[in-house]
C-alpha cells in the first residue's frame, strides 16, 4: 500500500528524533527551561530505548543488557533522585571471571594466584617482560597492540584477546585505542607477582564498587521521564526522511499516514549510519560513504529465570572461555527484589552474547547454547535445568558502537557536515563514542547539546579526549573540570542543582571500562 500524502503540521524549534536516555535527557532540558515548542519523536510505543525493562509473562523483568548506575553527573545524579524518589536498591557489587574451571575475583590481573599454578606464571613472566621490554601503551597503533604491550603474552592468550573478542565481536586490531584512555588499569608486575607469591587476594574495588538500581528495573527510570515530557513526546512517530537543506522532516504513524514537520534544529539519537545513508535526502556521496564506514556489533539478550533460592551473591561475571556463547552474565535478582515472582523462590540470570560480520551467531540455537553454556561454566547445577521457569531472548541489532581505527577520521567528516545544517547526532550510537555512552553520559549528551542550542554554551561530555598514557592515570582531558566518579557515593549536600556545564563533582578514580573485565584500585 502507498503511503498517503504528507501533511504539514507547521514548524518546531527543535525536534529530537529517539526517546532513549540521549532524547529523554534533551527533553528534560527543554521542559525544565520552559519551553514548549518542541517534539520527542519516537518510532515505538514506549521509551528507554536500550534502557528499557520488559517484564514477561511469567513475572520476572529483563533488561536490555547489564546495567548498573553510577555517575559522572551531579545533575544526573539530581534528576535520578527526583524521578526515583528513594525506589531503588544500593548494591555492593561482586564481580568475577570464571575460566579454567574455577572463578578468578575480578579484576583478574590482580588475582593471577587463583589459576593453575603454570598459567598463573606464564600470566607473570608475559607481565614482566612486557613493561620492561615493550613500547607500552605510546607504542600501540591499535587495541591488539596495546594488550600485548601492556599485558604481555600471558594475559593476553587467557584472557584479555578472547574476552575482548566475545565482547566486541571484532578482532582487537581492527579497534582504536583512543577509546580506551583511563578505563585500562595498568598492571604493576612487582604487585601482581607479591599476590601470587604470598597468596594474596587483591579485589582492587573500583568505582562502581556500590551501585544504584532501580526497583522496577533500569527502565522504570527512564519510563519517569515520559510525564515530564507531557504532550511533547510523540510515540510510534516513525522518522522517514529529513531534507536537511529545507529543514523538513517526514513521519509516518501505525496507520502509515505521514506527515511533514519543518524544523529549527534538530536532535537525533538515531544511529549515524542510518540517519546519513537511509533518512537524509541527498547527502554528499564522500559523507555517505563515510558514514557507511562506521561499525558497530549486535547482541543477543537471554534471560533465564529458576525456581529456585539463588545459589550466590555475585552480581556479574565475566567468561573469556569457548565454552559458552555468552561474555557476561548478570544475576539480576540480586540487584532488587521485584526482578522475579518471588524473590524467596526465584532468580534470575541475564546472559550476553555479541554478534558481527565476524563473529556471526545461529539466532535459532542461542538459547539452548546459553542453557548448555551456564552448565558448562558450573552456574547452573546438574539437574537444575529441569527448574528453569521462563526463558526470555532479544535480539538487538545495535549493541556496541565500535571504536574501529578508522572511526574518528570518520566523525571528522560527518558530524560537522550535519551541524552545518542544524542537525545534532548525538547519543550512544549517535555520536558513536562509546567512550561516552554510559547512560549517565548519554542524558547528559542531550542536556549539553540543548544548552549549546538555545544558549551558546559548550558542550562539555563529547569533548571528553580519552588519550592513552604509560601510567593510564592522566588519560582523560577534559572540557570541564577534571571531576568526576562514582554516583553512589553522594551525601545528601553533594546532589543539588547545578549549571550543567560544570557537571562533574567527584574526583575520578582511574576507572577501567567493565567490559575489559578489569580495573585497578580507586
Amino acid at each position: 500500500m502507498q503511503p498517503s500524502q504528507s501533511v504539514s503540521t507547521g514548524k518546531t524549534a527543535i525536534l529530537v528524533i529517539g526517546a532513549g536516555p540521549t532524547g529523554l535527557g534533551a527533553g528534560y532540558r527543554l521542559s525544565q527551561l520552559g519551553k514548549t515548542d518542541f517534539a520527542v519523536c519516537e518510532a515505538s510505543g514506549t521509551i528507554g530505548g536500550l534502557a528499557r525493562s520488559y517484564t514477561d509473562d511469567n513475572g520476572f523483568t529483563w533488561d536490555v543488557g547489564g546495567h548498573v548506575l553510577f555517575s559522572h553527573y551531579a545533575e544526573y545524579d539530581r534528576i535520578f533522585e527526583e524521578l526515583m524518589q528513594g525506589e531503588y536498591t544500593l548494591n555492593e557489587r561482586e564481580s568475577w571471571v570464571r575460566m579454567m574451571g574455577t572463578w578468578v575475583p575480578y579484576p583478574f590481573q590482580n588475582n593471577l594466584r587463583y589459576l593453575p599454578e603454570a598459567d598463573a606464571k606464564a600470566c607473570i613472566d608475559g607481565l614482566i617482560d612486557a613493561q620492561t621490554n615493550s613500547k607500552g601503551a605510546a607504542g600501540a597503533t591499535n587495541f591488539g597492540e596495546f594488550i600485548d604491550n601492556v599485558f604481555g603474552e600471558g594475559i593476553a592468550s587467557r584472557f584479555m584477546r578472547p574476552y575482548n573478542f566475545k565482547v566486541w565481536a571484532y578482532e582487537p586490531e581492527k579497534m582504536n585505542k583512543i577509546w580506551i584512555g583511563e578505563r585500562v588499569a595498568v598492571i604493576d608486575w612487582q604487585r601482581a607477582k607479591r599476590n601470587v607469591d604470598e597468596g594474596k587476594d587483591d579485589f582492587g574495588w573500583g568505582p562502581n564498587n556500590r551501585f544504584k538500581y532501580p526497583l522496577g528495573g533500569t527502565g522504570d527510570f527512564y519510563k519517569r521521564f515520559e510525564p515530564v515530557l507531557g504532550d511533547n513526546l510523540k510515540l510510534n512517530t516513525k522518522l522517514v526522511s529529513i531534507d536537511a537543506e529545507r529543514k523538513i522532516a517526514t513521519f509516518e504513524n501505525e496507520q502509515g499516514e505521514r506527515t511533514e514537520q519543518e524544523f529549527g534544529s534538530l536532535i537525533s539519537t538515531m544511529p549515524l549510519d542510518k540517519l546519513v545513508c537511509d533518512v537524509i535526502d541527498g547527502a554528499p556521496a564522500d559523507v555517505r560513504k563515510a558514514a557507511s564506514r562506521l561499525v558497530h556489533s549486535g547482541g543477543f539478550m537471554v534471560g533465564v529465570g529458576i525456581k529456585r533460592p539463588c545459589p550466590s551473591t555475585k552480581s556479574w561475571m565475566y567468561f573469556p572461555e569457548s565454552n559458552c556463547p555468552f561474555y557476561r552474565v548478570t544475576y539480576l535478582s540480586n540487584y532488587s527484589p521485584n526482578m522475579t515472582p518471588d524473590p524467596k523462590t526465584h532468580y534470575s540470570l541475564l546472559c550476553e552474547t555479541s554478534f558481527s560480520p565476524d563473529k556471526p551467531e545461529d539466532e535459532a540455537t542461542i538459547l539452548e547454547r546459553t542453557i548448555s553454556g551456564l552448565e558448562n561454566a558450573g552456574l547452573l547445577e546438574p539437574g537444575e535445568r529441569e527448574d528453569i521457569v521462563s526463558t526470555w531472548v532479544m535480539k538487538v541489532g545495535y549493541s556496541y558502537p565500535t571504536p574501529s581505527v578508522e572511526r574518528d577520521e570518520i566523525l571528522a567528516k560527518v558530524i560537522p557536515w550535519l551541524e552545518d545544517r542544524g542537525i545534532y547526532s548525538r547519543g550512544r550510537f549517535g555520536m558513536w563514542k562509546y567512550e561516552v555512552s554510559n547512560t549517565d553520559h548519554s542524558v547528559m549528551q542531550g542536556i549539553e547539546v540543548v544548552d549549546r542550542i538555545l544558549e551558546g554554551k559548550p558542550e562539555q561530555t563529547i569533548g571528553i579526549v580519552y588519550s592513552v598514557t604509560e601510567d593510564g592515570r592522566t588519560a582523560a582531558n577534559h572540557e570541564r573540570s577534571a571531576l568526576a566518579g562514582s554516583g553512589e557515593k553522594r551525601i545528601g549536600a553533594q546532589i543539588e542543582s547545578k549549571d550543567v556545564t560544570q557537571a562533574g563533582d567527584l574526583k575520578e578514580a582511574t576507572m577501567s571500562e567493565e567490559e575489559l573485565g578489569v580495573t585497578d584500585r580507586s
